[in-house]
């Protein structure tokens, strides 16, 4: 006895029944739990039967489920006046067919028919959430999405993925690529910093902030406690929470960029992290009832911010791979102080890469980005300095020194 007979129109029975449980609950459309069983099945039946009779029979199928379901909405019109207009449930009939359809061939994988059966069943079930969020949308944030449209769909597309120039390491695919990388991971952060809007407190800003730029938002919380001395406290939480989350930021371009290393590379900068942000509970486990509200960080996803972190990505990544041929791992850890003292992300995805091509030792790559780390966080300190004045240093001091130890530490016993 083959398995695949019964679990294939099992799990297409499975399928019909979560998301009609769904469209039941909200009594929205002409068709209930039953009813996409049944829909479902039915899907399943046509496609057993397209595998001898032909694909006329998908066809045919598909006609018959559209003048069901356009038979149905008639009667609900003309029976309630107030019938709404959507066709959400009609078009989740049609993919719950298809899937049905789908999985009657034995000699197709099952995975895409569970994926997109739990989208669909996601996208019914959030439907408010969704709405409200784009209801919370502005001009700019449409803007923002928009851009990374074309970043994304439209410039990578048509760049050669080759290799050129010298060393072997530019690839003008992949390094845009990388932008990508960093626009969708501040786009993320901005958006969700634009929907919060006045909700965006102390934590909230020092959190998101560190996932658009922590460099911006260590100048944004700089400026607010330089002009009104008594948010100084809420200005050195946001700082320093803007300056740990960083870090995972750098993680998560890590795993993204080269996860076949994560269990080396990830490890002394996880742990970073975590001394980092619990020298900042420690020191300010007592949240101060002051809430400071920084201005929206600035949109992430313009192609001009694009284009210039993609230039400084090739520069930097021209300037590791020639300093680690030249002058050896000492030439990458100098880089890694030059580059990280504006921008770790950078630096961070031109070691990953090279350490997953192997041209750069796993040990030695999540030194260059940790001494990267450790460089921005004495550029921040001297915009803390020159922006924030005394009253901020001195708040903040304690905390980046012991991270500076912390770090230079693992930099040296770490085996």
């Amino acid at each position: 006895m083959n398995p695949e007979t019964y679990l294939r129109p099992g799990l297409a029975l499975a399928i019909g029944l979560l998301i009609g449980l769904q469209r039941e609950r909200v009594k929205e459309g002409p068709a209930g739990i039953r009813t996409f069983a049944l829909i479902a099945l039915g899907g399943y039946l046509t496609g057993l039967l397209a595998l001898t009779m032909g694909a006329w029979t998908i066809l045919g199928g598909i006609l018959f489920l559209t003048a069901v379901l356009v038979t149905g909405n008639t009667i609900e019109a003309r029976k309630n006046p107030d019938h709404g207009g959507g066709a959400t449930t009609e078009i989740a009939a049609l993919i719950v067919f298809l899937i049905g359809i789908y999985l009657a061939d034995p000699g197709r994988d099952r995975g895409p028919a569970v994926l997109f059966a739990g989208v669909t069943a996601l996208l019914l079930y959030y439907k408010s959430p969704i709405h409200q969020f784009v209801r919370g949308m502005g001009s700019e944030d449409v803007r923002a999405i928009m851009q990374f449209v074309l970043i994304t769909l439209v410039v990578l597309p048509v760049l050669p993925n080759e290799t050129f120039g010298p060393f072997d390491v530019f690839n003008p695919f992949k390094a845009w690529l990388m932008v990508v990388l960093i626009v969708g991971i501040g786009l993320g952060g901005y958006l969700a910093y634009r929907l919060a809007g006045a909700r965006v407190g102390t934590l909230l800003s020092g959190l998101l902030g560190g996932m658009v730029s922590s460099t911006a938002t260590t100048v944004s919380a700089s400026r607010f406690a330089r002009s009104d001395a008594k948010q100084i406290t809420a200005a050195t939480l946001i700082i320093l929470l803007a300056s740990a989350v960083s870090v995972v930021r750098v993680l998560v371009e890590m795993a993204v960029v080269n996860p076949g290393n994560l269990l080396t590379t990830a490890p002394p900068l996880l742990l970073f992290f975590v001394i980092f942000l619990t020298l900042t509970i420690l020191l300010y486990r007592r949240r101060s009832g002051e809430m400071l509200h920084l201005d929206p960080p600035a949109n992430p996803a313009g192609l001009k911010p694009a284009i210039l972190f993609g230039v400084i990505y090739v520069i930097v990544l021209f300037g590791v791979a020639a300093a680690h041929q030249y002058w050896g791992n000492a030439g990458l850890y100098l880089i890694a102080v030059i580059s990280g003292l504006t921008d770790v992300d950078a630096i961070t995805l031109s070691t990953a890469d090279l350490v997953k091509s192997g041209s750069v030792e796993a040990a030695t790559g999540w030194r260059v980005i940790l001494i990267a780390v450790l460089a921005n966080l004495v550029f921040k300190a001297g915009i803390v300095a020159s922006t924030g004045g005394r009253a901020l240093l001195l708040r903040i001091l304690p905390v980046y020194g012991a991270a500076l130890l912390t770090g230079l530490a693992i930099l040296f016993l770490w085996p």
